[in-house]
């Protein structure tokens, strides 16, 4: 390590614990239990060490900061959130997988892609939207229907995808 890198690093590690009630506030935000959290102040802390040498002063440090942490925990959010709704039954949810096996997934992805390609034109893409996580607004939007009807029709298109996933 150079004197430069050094310097460089000293001046990290001083910013980083003037401002460490960021990385925490940000991380118990988005963190569900204390490993989770430890997790994500890690990971915030190793991406804000490689944006570092990019970091212009005249900007405030804390809101650059709080830029990347974000950026890092909402990221890791999505991550956890669609990991989550891979591997957890919900009461919701129509699709159970019985073993978190790669294979057993991607059999149930394209069973359930089958299933859906079942469906009438009008049925299929409302459940397609669905599944590309659109708002029940953006569906109602784009398929021209309540958002009362939108709920109504997934609720009996999801009763009915479980009911033929199952057997």
């Amino acid at each position: 390590m150079t004197f430069s890198q050094n310097k460089l690093s000293d001046e990290f590690l001083k910013y980083l614990e003037q401002n460490k009630g960021i990385l925490y506030k940000v991380a118990r935000s988005y963190g569900n239990n204390e490993d989770e959290i430890k997790d994500l102040i890690q990971e915030i802390s190793i991406q804000v060490w490689k944006a570092f040498p990019k970091y212009k002063q005249e900007f405030k440090f804390s809101t650059w900061l709080y830029r990347i942490a974000l950026n890092v925990a909402i990221s890791n959010y999505r991550k956890e959130k669609v990991r989550a709704q891979i591997n957890s039954p919900m009461e919701d949810q129509f699709i159970q997988i019985a073993a978190p096996k790669e294979s057993t997934q991607n059999e149930n992805i394209q069973q359930l892609y089958l299933l859906i390609s079942e469906f009438k034109h009008f049925d299929r893409a409302l459940m397609l939207l669905y599944l590309d996580e659109k708002s029940y607004a953006e569906i109602a939007n784009i398929m021209g229907i309540s958002e009362s009807n939108v709920a109504t029709k997934l609720s009996r298109l999801k009763k009915k995808l479980k009911e033929k996933f199952l057997k």
